[in-house]
Order: C-alpha cells, then sequence, then structure tokens
C-alpha cells in the first residue's frame, strides 16, 4: 500500500496534472480566500469608526444642548490653536536643527543628531507632568525667583495650566518628527543644486529657502502631519494642564455626564477634523514630483567661533527641554524612596507587559497573513483592504475606545439576553469591561505600525528567491514558513517591538477601556500626576522612557543615514 507524500515537488507535478479547468478553478478559490483575511480584518478596525458615525447618529440626549451650545465652540478653538501652534513650532524646530546638522559641521555635531530624537522616548503627559511640577508657582523655578527677588517676583510669572503650556510641552514631545523626516529629505538631496543657487548669487540661508527647503517639502509636510494628527489625539497633556478640547470632552461626555450619544457627536467630529487633515495632506502631494537626487550628495560646511556655537546651542536646546532635563529631574525623585511604591509598581508593570505583548504578537501575526494574503490574492479590493486595515493610526484613541465599547456591550447584551430567554443563565458582559476589549481596540489604532514594519521587510527579499520557491512547488503558506518568516526576522520583530512600546505608552483608550482595577504604567503616571503625586509616580514614569528608548535607538540607526561628503 503507498503512502502518501507531501513533498513539494510532487505536489506540483500532481498539480500539473489536473485538468485546465480544474486548475483553474482551484487557483481562483485560494486567491479568494488569500483576500478573505485582509477583509476581515479591515472590516475588524473600520468597525469601531462606524459605530462612532452611526452611534452619533442617534436622538441626542439632554446633554447635548449644553455641549453644543457652550462647549463645542470652545473645544474646536483651544483645538485650533493648540494644533496650529504645535504644528508652526515643531516644524520650525525641526526643520531647522535638520538644516544645521547636515548642512555644517561644528562640534557636538554627531551627538546632537541622535540626541535630537530622544524626546520621543517621553510620552507627552509625562513631559506635562514634570514641567507643571518645574513651573507651577510652588515649583523650584518661581520658587526661586521669590527667594532672589522677593514675594513679587513671581506674580509676572505666566500660567503654565493653559493653551501655551499644551503647546510647549507637545513641541517638545513631537518636533522629532519633523525633524527625521526633514533630515532624510536633506541628505538625499544633490549638491549640484545648491551649488548653482550659489553661483546666482544665492547666500546659504538664500539657497536654503529657494531651493533646499522647496525640494524637501513633501517629506515635511509627512512629518507636520503626523505632529498634527498625534495633537489632536493627545489627551493625557491637556488633561492635566486643564486645556479643553475635543478629547477630553469626549471623556467628559461619557463618564461625568453619563451621555453615549454626545461622546460620540464628538469623537465624529474629531474624526471629520481628522480625515480632513489626512484629505489635505494627500492633496499636497498628489501629482507632484520632486527629483533631488543627483551626482552627488551635498558637502557640509565647517562652522567655527561664534557661528558653531550659536548652532550648537540651536539644536541642544531641543534635546535638553525635551530630554535631558525631564528625565533627570525624574532621576532626582527616586531619591525619595518612601513615594516607590515597588508592589504597586511591579502590579501596574505586570498588566502592562501582558496586554503590550500579547497586543503585539497578534498584530505581529496578523500583519503577516494580511501582507502575505494581498500578495497571494494580487487584487485592486486587497489593496483597498491594506488601506483600511492600517488607518486605525490616524484615529484617536478616545474615538476608537467609544467605537470598540458601542458594538462589544451591543453584543454582549445579545448573548446575554439569548442565554437568559433560552437558558435563564445571566452571563453579565462577556466583553465589555475586559482585557479583550482593550487589546481589540490596541489592534485597531495600531495594526498599522506592524502592516508597515512587515511589508518593509517584503520589499527586501528578492523575487527571484519567491520564484525558486514557486518552481520547486511551496505554496504560499509554505513559502511563508519556510522562506519569508527566516528572511524576515529583523522585520517582525522590530514590528513587535514598536508595537509594544506604542501600547505601553497609550493612555486615553487605556483609560476608558480597562477593566476595573486593572492599571498599566500609563494609567499609574497619569493618575498620581493629577493627584499631584509626583514622587510616586517617577518609577513608572522612568520606566516608560526606558523601554521607549528602544525603538529611539533603533530609528536612529536606520533614519539617519551618514551625509556623504564630495570629493
Amino acid at each position: 500500500m503507498s503512502q502518501r507524500s507531501d513533498h513539494p515537488r510532487r505536489g506540483a507535478a500532481a498539480a500539473a496534472a489536473l485538468p485546465p479547468a480544474r486548475s483553474a478553478v482551484r487557483s481562483a478559490a485560494r486567491r479568494r480566500l488569500a483576500l478573505l483575511l485582509p477583509l476581515t480584518a479591515a472590516a475588524l478596525v473600520a468597525l469601531p469608526i462606524v459605530a462612532v458615525l452611526i452611534d452619533a447618529l442617534g436622538p441626542a440626549g439632554d446633554a447635548w444642548g449644553h455641549v453644543a451650545g457652550r462647549l463645542v465652540p470652545r473645544y474646536l478653538a483651544n483645538t485650533l490653536w493648540l494644533v496650529g501652534g504645535v504644528a508652526s513650532l515643531a516644524t520650525a524646530i525641526g526643520v531647522g536643527s535638520a538644516w544645521l546638522v547636515v548642512t555644517y559641521r561644528f562640534t557636538g555635531r554627531r551627538l546632537l543628531e541622535w540626541m535630537l530624537i530622544l524626546p520621543l522616548a517621553i510620552p507627552s503627559y509625562v513631559q506635562a507632568y514634570i514641567y507643571y511640577e518645574l513651573l507651577s508657582f510652588t515649583g523650584p523655578v518661581q520658587s526661586a525667583l521669590r527667594a532672589a527677588f522677593g514675594d513679587g517676583a513671581g506674580a509676572w510669572f505666566p500660567t503654565f495650566s493653559s493653551v501655551p503650556g499644551a503647546i510647549f510641552v507637545l513641541v517638545l514631545a513631537l518636533y522629532p518628527y519633523v525633524y527625521l523626516a526633514a533630515r532624510a529629505a536633506f541628505v538625499q538631496q544633490t549638491g549640484t543644486l545648491v551649488e548653482i543657487g550659489r553661483m546666482l548669487g544665492c547666500t546659504p540661508t538664500a539657497a536654503f529657502f529657494r531651493v533646499t527647503l522647496p525640494l524637501a517639502r513633501p517629506a515635511i509636510v509627512v512629518g507636520v502631519s503626523l505632529v498634527m494628527m498625534e495633537t489632536l489625539a493627545d489627551y493625557g497633556a491637556v488633561s492635566l494642564l486643564g486645556v479643553q478640547t475635543f478629547t477630553t470632552g469626549i471623556y467628559k461626555a461619557w463618564f461625568s455626564m453619563g451621555d453615549r450619544v454626545a461622546a460620540a457627536q464628538l469623537a465624529s467630529i474629531l474624526l471629520l477634523v481628522v480625515l480632513l487633515l489626512i484629505v489635505l495632506e494627500r492633496a499636497n502631494r498628489h501629482g507632484q514630483v520632486y527629483n533631488a537626487g543627483g551626482d552627488h550628495i551635498a558637502g557640509s560646511q565647517a562652522l567655527r567661533g561664534t557661528a558653531g556655537a550659536a548652532a550648537l546651542g540651536a539644536c541642544i536646546l531641543p534635546a535638553f527641554f525635551g530630554f535631558l532635563l525631564p528625565a533627570g529631574y525624574l532621576l532626582t525623585m527616586l531619591a525619595d524612596v518612601t513615594a516607590l511604591r515597588p508592589d504597586v509598581f511591579f502590579a501596574a508593570a505586570g498588566n502592562t507587559l501582558l496586554v503590550s505583548t500579547v497586543t503585539a504578537a497578534i498584530a505581529v501575526a496578523l500583519g503577516l497573513v494580511i501582507i502575505v494574503g494581498i500578495r497571494a490574492g494580487g487584487s485592486r479590493l486587497g489593496s483597498a483592504a491594506r488601506q483600511l486595515a492600517g488607518m486605525g493610526y490616524a484615529v484617536p484613541g478616545p474615538v476608537l475606545a467609544i467605537g470598540t465599547l458601542v458594538p462589544l456591550a451591543a453584543f454582549d447584551n445579545a448573548i446575554d439576553g439569548l442565554s437568559e430567554r433560552w437558558f435563564g443563565v445571566d452571563l453579565g458582559l462577556l466583553l465589555t469591561g475586559g482585557i479583550g476589549a482593550l487589546i481589540f481596540a490596541y489592534l485597531a489604532r495600531f495594526m498599522t505600525v506592524s502592516l508597515g514594519s512587515i511589508e518593509a521587510g517584503f520589499g527586501k527579499i528578492r523575487p527571484s528567491l519567491e520564484e525558486a520557491a514557486s518552481t520547486l512547488g511551496y505554496g504560499t503558506f509554505h513559502r511563508l514558513r519556510r522562506v519569508h518568516a527566516r528572511l524576515m526576522a529583523p522585520s517582525l520583530a522590530t514590528a513587535a517591538l514598536l508595537v509594544f512600546v506604542d501600547v505601553m505608552k497609550e493612555l486615553p483608550a487605556t483609560l476608558i477601556l480597562r477593566p476595573f482595577d486593572f492599571d498599566t504604567l500609563a494609567v499609574r503616571v497619569f493618575n498620581l500626576a493629577r493627584d499631584e503625586r509626583l514622587a510616586e509616580a517617577a518609577l513608572p514614569a522612568l520606566a516608560l522612557i526606558v523601554v521607549g528608548l528602544l525603538p529611539v535607538i533603533l530609528l536612529s540607526r536606520r533614519s539617519l543615514p551618514r551625509p556623504q561628503r564630495r570629493r
């Protein structure tokens, strides 16, 4: 009796022996099956967004009249001021520092190239509570002013709990996005165009504004758009500083007013603003082609004396106020060992490790299957599903949280009603209020991080390897296990790390969806800072910063190509 063999070559021979019509039917069935997972994943990611829009169309409660008449104009004004101020200052700092470290050579330039990225490791709500402590009336800065110049010295000091204070904090936390985009664009520009501008009589500054900056505009716009979307999505910093925006309004409508429809309507307004930013960013790039490459890379000029000191000071200030000062101040707080509470810290760290690890593993596995399914299906429908599955990162956390609660609560109520009607058993809430809902929201928000890293990994695999595997009879998922998984191990590890760190720092969705008495490090820091128990918040805040440094180091190695000098 002969035994069946799964050898790839025999499988290929068997497939070749099938009639053409039967082989075509099986091939079409495999393509449809390959597209099923991307479409399912896209539907799950779109579910919270659709749920928010549907819920916003429901009948408005009594609270909505107060919210719409008095609060929405305030939310809109504060949000617009916040987005405009953060985008403008982050662009100035990011573009200016990138231009200096690429165009000129001065003392400390190589160190500053990666130090300018370090503020990405500190969440904005950590920055907010540190600077609130430093600059408040009882903080060390105003206390030193009163001690030096008398009690009236602090009267002129501006109030930090304000829109300008929130702009200051968010600029320090977000300018590295513009810096990375601008620096990558400046490094890749050809030196010939700059030299032509200099020959035509342009000064270095004029050449920057007339040649260098216009060529880098598409990359800079992408970085600025990311800064604006992160500003719209921020909850921790604006809440700690008492600034009323749409994100704080959503949280207040849900928990303080108990009006789900009002929260959904505020979330829909915020979602429309985000979608408008996405449309404007894509319209800005539509049909534009910028070819900055050429025969040689632009060389850097030496700066010495006063000019070199000015360039060093301009670049070191964002890194100092964005990372060195906050991290150093947290370290000094650790001296108060009585406030550390290691038992509570390890409980929050364990919860954070649990949800971050599970989310990262699911995101990488699901992202890998999605990309493989799209590649195997090879249709526009699959590409559209990929775009839909990756749009969650642009949706603010409160919007996703509300959109997750609404369908999951409806599902739980339906299942509980059927169970009680048929079996007389009250099941209660199965998904709502549990870790599953939290992980679902994380996946909807951060799936694009996993998809981007995995797509980049597939792009590095030579087509000849896949063709050879296909010739040997390996199917799609057999190639995934024997070829892709091994070659893409670094990309998969990068995707897992990025998702892990993003989940660790996520605050608004965690605050809304977390189970009762389930604190993560982010929630712990926020609650302690809100209660002004700053010394207790130092240890979990430092833990977030240390773990957040890992992707920053990864970015510094992959996103900072060395400028090549002319010969």
